[in-house]
């Protein structure tokens, strides 16, 4: 059981604040959406949770089988051990590794070293694309399926709590289509909470328990469902084109 809880988040980048007093919260075994357009703040939001930038107020915590942990209070390596992934936006990948020297790399958790064929097998299963392409340097690859690497090794840690920060990024509509679909299995075969952010609304939607939109770095609205959020009449009329 594991549920991420944000409250009043303030972050930003030197003198310039770009989170606003940002409360939110991921229920275990949930996907949830921060939506938004770019320069919104979804992307740093999600970089606080995986303590690559230190809120300057707030309070980021993960419940996990009773215990509070204060990521806020982690570095980056202590968040991945307390089983926090990240798939960054761009891909990150290691460009001259093959694909399977990349989801290797993604098993450096202690807790996932042992479980490291078992999860590249899953992850092949997941992907067939990238079995066919397991000794290829992942540079090499198309952008889609760099996309399906990023998430996989992700996955190779065997996380709790994945956060996907623009899977649609410089994707075909047709391969983003397959990638909101992939992550929305996940919750089923994996038992993972997610975190997304995206700014795709119709597909995002299609997978999400509930929803946020996040304007100028606050929260604009708060979905309590997945009807609440397809419903309402902001997220209609500026974001599906009603």
């Amino acid at each position: 059981m594991v549920e991420l809880v944000i409250k009043d988040l303030v972050a930003g980048y030197g003198n310039v604040s770009v989170l606003h007093n940002v409360s939110l919260d991921v229920p275990n075994g949930q996907t949830v959406a921060l939506l938004g357009t770019n320069g919104n703040g979804k992307s740093t939001l999600m970089r606080c949770v995986a303590g690559l930038i230190k809120p300057t107020a707030g309070s980021i915590l993960l419940h996990d089988e009773g215990r509070e942990i204060d990521l806020a209070a982690c570095s980056p390596k202590q968040i991945v051990g307390h089983g926090v992934a990240m798939v960054p936006e761009g891909r990150r990948l290691f460009p001259l590794l093959t694909v399977e020297e990349n989801l290797t790399l993604g098993a450096y958790r202690t807790e996932a070293r042992a479980k490291l064929a078992g999860n590249i097998d899953f992850c092949y299963g997941l992907f067939p694309r990238l079995a066919e392409r397991k000794t290829q340097q992942a540079g090499s690859m198309s952008g889609g399926e760099q996309q399906m690497l990023a998430v996989a090794r992700s996955l190779m840690s065997e996380p709790k709590l994945l956060l996907i920060d623009e899977p649609s990024v410089g994707l075909a509509p047709i391969l983003v289509s397959q990638m909101i679909e992939k992550i929305g299995e996940l919750r089923e075969s994996r038992g993972l909470t997610i975190l997304m952010a995206e700014q795709n609304f119709n597909q995002a939607i299609k997978i999400a328990d509930k929803g946020y939109i996040i304007v100028h770095g606050e929260i604009a609205f708060a979905s309590k469902d997945a009807t609440d959020l397809r419903e309402n009449e902001m997220v209609k009329s500026y974001y599906l084109g009603a």
